[in-house]
């Protein structure tokens, strides 16, 4: 569980650096008016979805998951809301990339744009920063 655990952690930066990195190309690509489609955007979804599964294999094996200790913050945040908001961003990436893939031109980068970057604000407070006091820390 420990190895699982440092690359969830570790792959933590990988996907932000993606989806980071995608929502640039993005905007850039969204504001020059080009067609076509850009593999960062694949590789993001990829990474996320990557992340997505090895999160749930920790999600029913950790002991931080305990729905009979929800009013401790660690237990909670651990058992409904990082895997929630996890989900939801998710969800928000592939719907992105779904739709984006039907459409051309500039809408096709702009839809990436916003629902990357819904996405990417709900991941960013959905992680267990260790300023967060949530027992994690930075890998």
């Amino acid at each position: 569980m420990n190895a699982l655990l440092r690359a969830h952690s570790g792959l933590r930066y990988v996907v932000l650096g993606l989806l980071i990195a995608a929502i640039f190309v993005a905007y850039s690509n969204w504001k020059s008016g080009k067609d076509g489609d850009s593999k960062i955007y694949l590789f993001a979804l990829i990474a996320t979805h990557t992340q997505l599964l090895i999160g749930l294999v920790l999600y029913f094996m950790s002991p931080k998951v305990d729905f009979k200790q929800l009013k401790v913050d660690v237990f909670r945040f651990y058992s409904i809301e990082h895997v929630l908001m996890m989900v939801i961003a998710i969800v928000l990436i592939t719907i992105g990339r779904s739709r984006s893939k039907k459409m051309v031109g500039a809408d096709k980068h702009r839809t990436v744009l916003y629902f990357y970057g819904m996405a990417l604000v709900i991941i960013l407070v959905a992680i267990p920063w260790p300023f967060r006091n949530l027992g994690s820390g930075w890998f």
